[in-house]
C-alpha cells in the first residue's frame, strides 16, 4: 500500500473550486469564496493564470502560455506560480 501525501505535479489538472465565483474588471481577477464571503484580488499575471485554468487548461500549458505572454523566464514564472497555486490552494480557491 502506498503512504504519504501526494505533492502535485506540474502537469496536474487544477481548476476552480465550484464554491468560488471570479469575474475579471481590467487587469485583475476578483474571486469570491462563497463559502467564506472572503474576497480576493489577482494582479494582472496571477489573473491570466487563473482564467487559463480555468479554460481547461493544465499548469504546464498555462506556465508555457504566460511565458510568452508575459515575457518571463521559466524558472521565475515556476517559482511564482508554485506559490500561486499553494496560496489558492491553501484558501480552498482550488478544487
Amino acid at each position: 500500500p502506498m503512504s504519504g501525501t501526494k505533492s502535485r505535479k506540474v502537469n496536474d489538472t487544477l481548476r476552480p473550486n465550484a464554491e468560488v465565483s471570479w469575474r475579471r474588471l481590467g487587469d485583475e481577477v476578483v474571486i469570491v469564496n462563497l463559502k467564506t464571503n472572503q474576497i480576493y484580488r489577482l494582479n494582472r499575471t496571477a489573473a491570466r493564470f487563473w482564467e487559463l485554468l480555468a479554460e481547461g487548461s493544465d499548469r504546464a500549458t498555462a506556465e508555457r502560455v504566460l511565458a510568452e505572454e508575459f515575457d518571463v523566464e521559466d524558472d521565475e514564472l515556476h517559482h511564482e506560480t508554485t506559490s500561486l497555486v499553494s496560496e489558492l490552494s491553501n484558501e480552498g480557491l482550488l478544487g
